[in-house]
C-alpha cells in the first residue's frame, strides 16, 4: 500500500514543477504570451445591432486579477467602426442587452448587491431605471412588438416535497447534530456548475416596460425556454419538455404557445425528439424552429424546420445542409432566415431561403471559448439585414464584426491590440490526413512556436477536444498559444465523432467510443512527424473531458508518448453512467443498454480496462465539484496507475466544476501543471516510478 507520505511527496513535487513552469513562462522572452497575460485578455459577446443597423451594443468581458473572476460591461460602437465607448451600467456584470423595436431604449440585466435585475436605458439621454426587484436571475429578455411589455424567463422555487415520515428523537437543547439530512427522490438531483438542485422550475413572465410586478404566465412542474412574441403581441411561443416522463426523456421537447392575457398552454409539435428555438415569421403565418426526430443516436444533426402558425404542415428547410443549425433569425421580409452553423471547424452565418437554398455570408464566427478553440458564437440582425457577430481568428478572441449581404465583412473592434502588438503568437496551419483505420480524411491544425525554425527539432503536444460531439477549429485558443510559447509544436484535431462534418461522420463513434478515433489521432501525429521538424522522442498528449477519455485510452494502447495529462476524464463508463449529472442520456444514447445489461460493452470501452498496459507517466486533473465527469473517475485512474507502479500524480482543483478553467487562476494553473509535468519528462528524463 502506498503510504500517505509518499502520495504527498509526489503531489508536492508536481506542484514545484508547475511553479517552475509558471516562473519560466513569466521570465521567458517578453514577446511571447505568458500565463500572467491571461488577465489582460478581453472578448466581445452578445453583439446586438440596433434596428436601423447603425450601432452595436455588446458585452465586453475580461478578468479581474484582484478578485479572480470574469467581469462584463456594456459597450457600444457605430457600425462604421467609430465612437467605441462604454455605456454606463449600474452595478457590475451587465449582460443581455436588447434594443426596443424602435431603437430608442435598451434593456439589459445587471447585478446590484449580488442580485440580478432588469434595467431600462433611454438611448438619447443615457438615463437608466431599474424595473425589477427579483429574487432569482432573469434570462431570455424579449420586447413585445409595440415596445410596451417585456417577456423573460426566471427560476421559480418550489417548496420541497415533504419526505416520508422517518421519526427522529428530539435533539436535546443546545446539541448540534449537524446540518439537515438531504432527502432525494428524483432522477436528476445535481447539475455540474449548479451543485445540488433546488426544487423549482423555469417559468415565463411578462412585465410592463414602466416596471412593476412581473406576471407569471406558465405554471406546472416543467422548465420553459426563452419566450418569443407573436407579431401581434397577443401570444408567446417557447420550447419546453412538458411530458410526464420528461425526466427520463430529456431530449423530448416541443413547441408551445400561450396567450399573453393568460390561458391554457397549447402544444404545436408532438414528435419524439427535441424541438427548440421557435421564431414566428414577421407576417405571423409561420414558425421556424430547430430539431430532429430522435433516433437515439449519440449524435444527430439539428435541422431547421418551418410549420404553419397552428402547428400544421411541418417541413424540413435545411435538408440539403448536413450541418447543425445552431441559431436563427427571420429576415424582415419573411422570405428566409439567417442561420449559424459549423462547417469543417469554421463557424458561419448564412441566409437560407424557405426552399432550402443556402447563401453563406460570414465565416470566422466565434471566439467565446477563451481557453481552447471550440465553436460557439453569437449574431443579431437589423431590419435591413445587416449582421453584427462575434468574429475570431487564431490571433484574437471574439471581437465585434458587421456584414451586409453582398459586401465583405468588417471587423469593428480590436480589444486585444494593446496586448498582441507586443506578443508574437504561434502560427496556425491547417492540415488534413488519412486515418490508418479506414483512410477517411481527418482535419487538424498545427500551431508552431513563435520564432519557429524548420531546421530545428521541436517536442510535439497532441491536444484533444472534449464532447466528444464538438469541434475545434481555426479560432483563438489561449491554452494552445501558451503551449506554443513554451516551445511546443501543438497538434489539435477533429477525429471521427466531431461535429461540423455531417451526421455520418459524427456517428462513426455511435456505440463505439473510444475506438477508431485512436487511429485518427495517431495518424495525425505521424503526419506532423513526417514534416521533419518534430523530435519523435519527445511526444506528449493531453485532453479534457472527452479528450481526457481519449488520452487515457491512448496511454493504454501505446507507449510512444513520453508523458500524458488526463483532464476531467471518464475512466469507467459503468460508474460514470450512474454518477454523472445526465443519467437519462448516457445509457440511452451512448450505449446499447443499461450498464448491468451490457457490462461487456461498458468495460470494453472503459480506459480502466487497459490500465495494465500503461507505462507512460500520467497526471490526472479534475475539479473537486465536477458533476459531469465526477472526481471519482479521476480517482479510480490515479489509484489504478499507482497500484501498477506507473509514475502518476493527481491534481485536484478546489471549488471547480467540469469547466476547470472557469476562473482565470484555474486556467493558469491548468496550463502550468501540464507544462510542469511535461517538462519533468521531456528530453530523456527518467520514466521510472520516483514516488
Amino acid at each position: 500500500m502506498t503510504s500517505p507520505f509518499k502520495v504527498c511527496v509526489t503531489i508536492g513535487f508536481i506542484g514545484m514543477s508547475a511553479a517552475s513552469a509558471l516562473s519560466a513562462q513569466n521570465t521567458g522572452p517578453s514577446d511571447r504570451l505568458s500565463l500572467r497575460d491571461l488577465f489582460e485578455l478581453e472578448w466581445a459577446a452578445d453583439p446586438q445591432i440596433s434596428p436601423d443597423g447603425s450601432r452595436v451594443v455588446f458585452v465586453r468581458s475580461g478578468f479581474d486579477i484582484m478578485t479572480d473572476r470574469t467581469t462584463s460591461r456594456l459597450w457600444m460602437v457605430n457600425t462604421d467602426g467609430s465612437d467605441l465607448r462604454p455605456l454606463r451600467a449600474p452595478g457590475e456584470n451587465a449582460r443581455s442587452p436588447r434594443w426596443s423595436p424602435d431603437g430608442t431604449r435598451l434593456l439589459f440585466v445587471s447585478s446590484v448587491e449580488g442580485k440580478s435585475e432588469i434595467f431600462l436605458r433611454w438611448m438619447d439621454t443615457g438615463q437608466e431605471a431599474v424595473l425589477t426587484h427579483l429574487e432569482e436571475s432573469p434570462g431570455g429578455l424579449s420586447w413585445s412588438p409595440d415596445g410596451q411589455t417585456i417577456a423573460f424567463s426566471m427560476f421559480v422555487p418550489a417548496p420541497a416535497a415533504p419526505p416520508p415520515t422517518f421519526q427522529m428523537p428530539d435533539q436535546p437543547e443546545g446539541a448540534n447534530w449537524g446540518p439537515p439530512i438531504k432527502f432525494i427522490d428524483g432522477l436528476n438531483y445535481r447539475a455540474d456548475g449548479g451543485g445540488y438542485l433546488k426544487p423549482g422550475f423555469e417559468h415565463i413572465f411578462t412585465l410592463p416596460v414602466e416596471g412593476g410586478t412581473p406576471r407569471q404566465l406558465t405554471s406546472g412542474p416543467y422548465d420553459h425556454g426563452a419566450p418569443h412574441w407573436s407579431p401581434d403581441g397577443r401570444s408567446i411561443v417557447f420550447s419546453a419538455n412538458r411530458h410526464a416522463d420528461g425526466e427520463y426523456q430529456p431530449r423530448n421537447s416541443d413547441i408551445y404557445e400561450i396567450g399573453v392575457s393568460g390561458g391554457a398552454v397549447k402544444a404545436l409539435t408532438d414528435r419524439i425528439g427535441p424541438d427548440d428555438n421557435p421564431m414566428i415569421s414577421p407576417d405571423g403565418r409561420l414558425i421556424a424552429y430547430v430539431g430532429f426526430d430522435d433516433a437515439y443516436q449519440g449524435y444527430q444533426v439539428a435541422r431547421l424546420y418551418v410549420m404553419n402558425r397552428d402547428g400544421s404542415g411541418s417541413r424540413i428547410v435545411s435538408g440539403t445542409l448536413d450541418r447543425d443549425v445552431d441559431d436563427l433569425a427571420w429576415a424582415a421580409d419573411g422570405t428566409g432566415l439567417f442561420i449559424q452553423y459549423d462547417d469543417e471547424g469554421d463557424t458561419r452565418i448564412a441566409r437560407i431561403s424557405l426552399n432550402g437554398q443556402v447563401t453563406n455570408l460570414v465565416n470566422g464566427v466565434g471566439g467565446l471559448s477563451l481557453g481552447r478553440p471550440y465553436s460557439g458564437g453569437a449574431f443579431s440582425v437589423s431590419r435591413g439585414g445587416r449582421l453584427a457577430f462575434t468574429h475570431t481568428a487564431p490571433d484574437h478572441p471574439a471581437d465585434v464584426g458587421v456584414a451586409t449581404a453582398g459586401q465583405e465583412a468588417h471587423r469593428l473592434t480590436s480589444l486585444n491590440a494593446d496586448l498582441f502588438e507586443t506578443k508574437a503568437l504561434g502560427s496556425v496551419e491547417e492540415v488534413w490526413w488519412q486515418s490508418s483505420y479506414d483512410q477517411r480524411r481527418i482535419q487538424g491544425w498545427i500551431v508552431k512556436p513563435p520564432g519557429f525554425d524548420p531546421q530545428k527539432k521541436y517536442p510535439l503536444m497532441l491536444e484533444i477536444h472534449g464532447g466528444p460531439f464538438a469541434n475545434y477549429g481555426v479560432r483563438f485558443s489561449a491554452e494552445i498559444q501558451l503551449y506554443a510559447a513554451a516551445g511546443y509544436v501543438v497538434l489539435y484535431t477533429n477525429p471521427r465523432g466531431s461535429t461540423s462534418y455531417g451526421e455520418e461522420f459524427g456517428n462513426l463513434i455511435h456505440h463505439d467510443y473510444p475506438n477508431h478515433d485512436y487511429e485518427d489521432l495517431m495518424s495525425g501525429v505521424d503526419e506532423v512527424i513526417a514534416k521533419g521538424y518534430i523530435d519523435s522522442s519527445n511526444l506528449f498528449v493531453t485532453g479534457g473531458s472527452g479528450g481526457g477519455v481519449l488520452t487515457a485510452w491512448i496511454v493504454g494502447h501505446t507507449t510512444r508518448f513520453r508523458a500524458a495529462v488526463v483532464a476531467k476524464p471518464v475512466i469507467n463508463w459503468y460508474s460514470f453512467a450512474l454518477n454523472s449529472d445526465g443519467p437519462a442520456v448516457f445509457s440511452r444514447y451512448w450505449f446499447s443498454g443499461k450498464p448491468w445489461d451490457e457490462l461487456e460493452e461498458y468495460m470494453r470501452r472503459s480506459p480502466i480496462s487497459y490500465v495494465a498496459n500503461v507505462k507512460t507517466p500520467t497526471m490526472v486533473m479534475v475539479g473537486e465539484e465536477d458533476y459531469r465527469t465526477p472526481a471519482s473517475e479521476s480517482e479510480q485512474f490515479y489509484t489504478a496507475l499507482k497500484l501498477m507502479k506507473v509514475p502518476a500524480a493527481m491534481v485536484r482543483i478546489p471549488d471547480a466544476s467540469h469547466g476547470i478553467a472557469s476562473k482565470p487562476s484555474n486556467l493558469m494553473a491548468k496550463v502550468a501543471y501540464i507544462l510542469g509535468w511535461f517538462e519533468k519528462y521531456r528530453g530523456g528524463a527518467s520514466t521510472s516510478d520516483d514516488g
